[in-house]
């Protein structure tokens, strides 16, 4: 509609790109909200001076209910085709270069708590929830909730979060590992903040090679990650390791004074 707000706020500064998603009342995702998000990740991938993405949204009560169901009931299809980077624009990113901070500032539930998964590190307030409430609509949360979930909880309570849709606190998240950390509301994008600057500290090609290292041994034995590492296949890592900033680092340790990073 003409005139309707923008489902999807950015604004960068100091090399940190803030992403919030702005769709009272739930903040729903829909397919055109899925592109914006899209266009945003994708701003941060190929903009050279932004370093870290902080997604989180507007309001108190909800960081994201997932798939908009009023667009659904509207005709919009299960398997609708929500652009590059997949639903959220986030879930199916994949091969990127720089990390993602969600900052979960409510109820993250369905396709929301697969927008967290898909993050490379999350904050949440102490009132937030995670759950996954496909089941019970007749659907599976094939979002990267159905893939990732397991891989980051023991099987069991992975199992019973799919199955039953029941909400995970973010303290019992935290507990389990799920999350860095759960702090007051009030404090929560001060928290995403400081903890993009931390990562902004560390050199930029060694960031982006972790990305890539762990994206691509991702499901495989530590053996065969070891082969992959030593076999020149990983552009980013080798770029690395050719990098002045692999001499740069120890040489300021050795002389007592911050690192000077040149390399992108």
């Amino acid at each position: 509609m003409a005139g309707s707000p923008a489902p999807v706020r950015v604004e960068a500064s100091g090399g940190v790109l803030e992403i919030t998603l702005d769709r009272p009342p739930a903040n729903a995702v829909d397919v055109a909200t899925s592109h914006a998000l899209y266009e945003a990740f994708a701003r941060l991938e190929t903009d050279p001076g932004l370093r870290v993405g902080i997604v989180t949204a507007a309001g108190g009560r909800f960081f994201c209910a997932g798939w908009d169901l009023r667009a659904a009931a509207a005709g919009e299809a299960v398997d609708a085709d929500h652009g590059p980077g997949g639903f959220a624009g986030l879930t199916e990113l994949h091969g990127r270069t720089k990390p993602v901070i969600a900052a979960v500032n409510g109820i993250a539930a369905g396709g929301g708590f697969e927008l967290v998964l898909a993050a490379d590190l999350v904050v949440a307030a102490e009132h937030a929830e995670f759950r996954l409430p496909e089941t019970g609509l007749g659907m599976i949360p094939d979002s990267g909730g159905v893939l990732r979930l397991p891989r980051r909880l023991p099987r069991p309570v992975a199992m019973e979060l799919l199955l039953t849709g029941r909400p995970m606190t973010a303290a019992e998240a935290s507990g389990r590992g799920l999350i860095n950390q759960v702090i007051p509301g009030d404090q929560l994008m001060p928290t995403a903040q400081a903890l993009a600057a931390r990562v902004i500290r560390s050199a930029p090609l060694a960031v982006a090679a972790v990305l890539e290292v762990l994206d691509a041994t991702e499901g495989c034995t530590v053996r065969d990650g070891f082969a992959l590492l030593r076999s020149g296949t990983l552009p980013r890592y080798a770029a690395m390791l050719a990098s002045g900033d692999a001499a740069e680092g120890p040489a300021a340790f050795a002389e007592r004074r911050p690192p000077a990073w040149k390399s992108r």
